[in-house]
Parts: C-alpha cells; structure tokens; sequence
C-alpha cells in the first residue's frame, strides 16, 4: 500500500510542479521574476527526480535496501540543487521588490550556498552507504538552514511593507518545508514513520510554485 500512494503521490508532485515551470518559462513574456520562478519550479522538480524516481522503483520492486547507492546518489544531487533553488528565489526577491544593493545579504547567500554544496561534496557524508552518519546530515544542513531563514525574513519583511498580497504567505511556505524537514535529518533513521513528514514538506514547495503561479497568471495580462 505504501508503495502505491507514495508513488502516486510523488508522480503528481513532480509531473505538477515541472508542467507549471515550464508554463511559466513560455508564459513570463520576459518578465524576469517570473522567467526565473520557472526556471526555479523545474529545477525544483528536476532535482526531486533523482531521489523519488528510484524510491518509487525500489518501493515497487525489491525494497530500499536494495537501491542504496541510487537512493544516496539521489539525495546527494537533490542537494545540490535545492541549495541553487534558495539562491534563485533570492534573486526572485530582489527582482520582485526591484532590490538594490544589498551586497553584505547577496555575499551572505553566496557564501552559506558555496559552504553548504562544499560539505555536500565531502566525503564523510557518505552518501552511498547504507549507514551515513548523522553528524554529517546537521553539519551539511547548518548553512542550508541559515539560507532559508534569511530568505524568510526577507520574504516576510517586504511583502508586508508593500502589502503584496499575492506573495504575503511566500515566507510561510519557506518555514513549513524547513519544519517538516528538519525532524527527518534528526530522527528519520531512530524513528522511521517521522520521513512520512517529507510529504507535507513537499506540499509546502508545491505551494511556493503556486504561489508563483497564479501571481503570474494576475500580474502578466
């Protein structure tokens, strides 16, 4: 049963959330804020792929713990990617509320993104073992979750100082998928059923792209 609705779930997720990028890549018209959502809705799914796309395969098939390798792999490139997916809803910032400057807040992204791909990239992760520690899973996730904290008050602060109601629950989105994340990185491999929280945390992306996209669909005639 598991299999089933997990993979059911996760193909609706990923077939969604590519299609609506894609949509808004042809439909920005050259609006770059939106161009870039697009771009970062595909990414977005794209990366996912590599992980649930051999979930669901060893799921149906012979088990988890016969897909190690492709599982780690998985999860080794989904991490880089959702580290460039944060990098470019921060230029979504800047570009929607037209930010200049901000050099120290743009070095900051730029150095909590490289530190966190750096230690992704270490050895020690042992990404494709059937038992990676998990010291490494909180220290590559320290600058991660540095990154989504500073872009949630980023969000937070100029979508209520210009009223934006189209992106006034953006911030809300960031928190929800880092609280449902983090207590997978701590406790998912204590406590098994707690990685059933990567589904709510996965509505919570769904709900940024929405966000994106019916903004797009109001703002582009």
């Amino acid at each position: 049963m598991q299999a089933i609705v997990e993979t059911l779930f996760d193909a609706v997720y990923l077939i969604s959330v590519i299609t609506i990028g894609i949509l808004m890549i042809r439909k920005s018209k050259g609006n770059r804020q939106f161009t870039m959502f697009g771009i970062m809705a595909v990414l977005l799914g794209s990366g996912d792929a590599f992980h649930l796309v051999p979930r669901a395969f060893a799921l149906c098939t012979t088990g988890l713990e016969n897909f190690t390798v492709q599982l780690g792999l998985g999860k080794w490139i989904t991490s880089v990617t959702m580290t460039i997916f944060y990098v470019i809803l921060y230029y979504i910032w800047r570009e929607r509320y037209q930010i200049k400057g901000h050099n120290a807040t743009t070095a900051a992204i730029y150095v909590l993104a490289g530190l966190r791909i750096v230690l992704c990239m270490m050895p020690q992760n042992e990404w494709l073992s059937a038992e990676a520690p998990l010291s490494w899973g909180i220290y590559r996730n320290i600058p991660f979750a540095l990154m989504g904290l500073l872009i949630i008050v980023l969000f937070y602060k100029s979508a209520k100082e210009r009223n934006d109601q189209s992106f006034r629950w953006m911030w809300m989105t960031i928190v929800l998928s880092f609280a449902f994340y983090i207590p997978v990185v701590l406790w998912a491999d204590v406590v098994p059923m707690i990685g059933m929280l990567m589904i709510p945390k996965t509505c919570a992306y769904v709900w940024t792209v929405l966000i994106g996209y019916k903004a797009m669909k109001k703002e582009i005639a």
